[in-house]
């Protein structure tokens, strides 16, 4: 079975959970009424972060030089603009929609695949947009915040959106599965070594580290969907 078919299955239990009836009392965060069953996955994702993901993120970054890792972040990211442009195509942004579009095809010609990233010497600006970002440019609200298995920090409307996003990575189109799921497999392990200074501030700082990811995580993702101006739903 494919990564991207395991990760539509956790979808499809978390949504399920969540359709069971999660939500707390009337004193519960608006934003979070899945609290419990948000906090109970998020000890999940922790246990299994500290298990796994972070011992392997530091081997990653101890055995691969700097510029190796960069070169690594660098592919990721060139597939990313292909679908930030599908997006920014759909969210009628034109100027960034012709800025990912130059960002690929400079990085791919001149970047030897995209492990350089030329695009942003040049000057062009990465505008990283995802379907979530779109259906919320196009009026739907983000819903409830969810604490995803192993994907971490969501919203309903981003939930409902991961499927198409899975659809939409370049990645998932490589035929010869052992590969592809081990580009699935780099790019997460290089995105959680990218990530060790900043989960080391966490722990170091939050009191309640799940408020403090939620909190961050709403105002940031609200800030990309909405370029700064963020909508009040009541919240």
């Amino acid at each position: 079975m494919s990564l991207a078919a395991v990760l539509c299955r956790l979808l499809a239990l978390a949504s399920l959970v969540l359709a069971t009836g999660c939500a707390t009392g009337p004193d519960a965060n608006p934003a979070d009424p899945f609290e419990p069953f948000n906090r109970q996955v998020y000890r999940f994702n922790t246990a299994v972060d500290d298990a796994v993901l972070k011992p392997t993120a530091k081997v990653y970054q101890t055995v691969l030089p700097s510029p190796v890792r960069t070169g690594v972040s660098n592919f990721f990211g060139n597939l990313s603009d292909v679908w930030s442009f599908a997006n920014s195509v759909a969210q009628l942004k034109l100027r960034n929609s012709a800025e990912n579009a130059m960002r690929v095809s400079v990085n791919t010609v001149f970047g030897l695949g995209g492990i350089l990233d030329i695009a942003t010497e040049a000057g062009i600006e990465r505008h990283s947009e995802d379907f979530g970002q779109t259906l919320g440019y196009w009026g739907v609200p983000p819903g409830p915040y969810v604490m995803l298995p192993l994907l971490g920090p969501s919203t309903v409307r981003d939930t409902l959106a991961l499927p198409v996003d899975i659809h939409g990575d370049p990645v998932g189109y490589v035929s010869d599965i052992p590969v592809r799921n081990s580009l699935y497999a780099l790019r997460y392990i290089d995105i959680r070594a990218n990530l060790l200074r900043v989960g080391q501030l966490l722990d170091d700082a939050a009191l309640d580290p799940y408020t403090f990811t939620r909190d961050a995580f709403l105002q940031s993702r609200g800030y990309a969907v909405y370029d700064g101006l963020l909508p009040d739903y009541g919240e």
